[in-house]
């Protein structure tokens, strides 16, 4: 049982809630990592195009995060979003599973990186429309579990799948998790959604809502601040699963979906119990020092990966970044939450985060592929954690606390 109570109809059970996140994580990570295996290992791509093809994907994807808030904020049918975004999310495996050319393949990640861009903050949002501001951090934390959950669950079904089959059967695999998560929407009825809570607008006297202008989003010094951090520990971080990834493919090609898989399962079983912790001591123990944490794992996990290529000990390093992503996602949409709070433009922040994100993820793909190309992955991993420790320093400096005192 889900014991912080939505605030609306006494139809809604958490337990849909549970079932979208699972599969959505399902959908979303279908893809990445498995798409840049596939490319090296049996389609014999360079680094530098798999790179490329990241970042093209990323770039067009951060044109369109911040409008994409902005709509999720204005409208209320966000289970129709999701729905007929998880319609769209689905062609883009199916179209790398048929054409797995470099003209196809470009298009298809760009399209599922631009899509894909509408189901974390709509399911934020879909959180705090049916949760109380005091519930938030302890749900918001059940959802990141449960992200995690379906992360784990798909890298064993693809592991499974391309044993038997081959790596570029995982593909197939999208339309029949993004027809379990639009069934998980849809049973999330739409009066128990608090449209203006939703948004996190305040509530005046006169029962109309106050929502601020765009500037908030420059006007917030906590939010420009987290938002660089954002985009630092995005590009520290990004390329170095896809890295592993590829260096263990190319030691086994034969194993080189259940490899990666592996290092899947091993971070998100570390990301699951992390995420249940940040979500039930974020309010006592503070947004702060639980992302310096996070933060501090990264540069550590990156010059670890250059003592050795051996698989057990890649792996094993991997199961750090089950605390540094952990703590992040968990953490992200309720810091926005406590820096928008009232303001009615949650979305709009959150789409505003996600385009400094996709900046850092887009900028560290090309990075890494350049880098290892020239210089190998010792010296990748390195120029990462150098970006990792920056990172780090930035957020304990610039960053404030942003939970809220004791009696406010």
């Amino acid at each position: 049982m889900d014991k912080s109570a939505p605030t609306q109809s006494r139809r809604f059970n958490p337990a849909s809630l549970d079932a979208l996140n699972f599969f959505l994580a399902d959908v979303r990570t279908g893809f990445g990592p498995y798409l840049n295996v596939f490319l090296v290992t049996e389609r014999h791509w360079s680094q530098s195009d798999v790179g490329l093809v990241t970042t093209i994907g990323g770039l067009l994807s951060i044109l369109v995060q911040t409008p994409v808030g902005a709509m999720i904020d204005a409208t209320r049918a966000k289970r129709a979003l999701i729905v007929g975004a998880l319609v769209l999310m689905a062609l883009g495996p199916l179209a790398v599973f048929l054409w797995p050319q470099f003209r196809p393949v470009m298009i298809a990640n760009a399209f599922v990186m631009t899509v894909g861009d509408v189901f974390l903050p709509a399911v934020a949002a879909l959180t705090l429309g049916l949760y109380r501001r005091q519930d938030l951090a302890r749900r918001l934390g059940r959802n990141s579990a449960f992200d995690h959950a379906g992360n784990i669950a798909f890298a064993l079904v693809a592991a499974v799948i391309c044993y038997y089959f081959s790596q570029r059967a995982v593909f197939v695999l999208a339309p029949v998790f993004a027809a379990c998560a639009a069934a998980s929407v849809l049973a999330i009825p739409a009066d128990a959604i608090d449209f203006e809570r939703a948004r996190d607008a305040e509530i005046g006297a006169g029962e109309a809502s106050h929502v601020a202008g765009y500037s908030i989003l420059i006007q917030s010094r906590p939010l420009v601040v987290f938002g660089f951090c954002a985009l630092l520990f995005h590009l520290a971080n990004a390329a170095l699963l896809p890295l592993v990834g590829q260096e263990l493919a190319l030691q086994h090609p034969r194993e080189a979906t259940a490899m990666v898989s592996t290092c899947i399962i091993a971070a998100q079983g570390v990301m699951l119990p992390i995420a249940l912790l940040v979500g039930r001591n974020a309010d006592s123990w503070g947004r702060k020092p639980l992302f310096l944490a996070g933060f501090a794992v990264l540069p550590l996990r990156a010059v670890l990966y250059t003592f050795s290529d051996n698989s057990v000990w890649l792996i094993g390093v991997q199961l750090l970044d089950g605390v540094g992503a952990g703590i992040f996602g968990a953490l992200t949409p309720l810091v926005i939450a406590d820096i928008m709070r009232g303001t009615g433009r949650y979305n709009l922040a959150q789409g505003a985060i996600a385009t400094m994100q996709g900046i850092g993820a887009a900028l560290s793909g090309l990075a890494a592929g350049v880098i290892v190309d020239h210089l190998g992955y010792r010296w990748g991993f390195l120029t990462f954690g150098a970006l990792a420790g920056i990172a780090f320093a930035v957020f304990l400096i610039a960053m404030p606390e942003t939970a809220a005192r004791r009696g406010q």
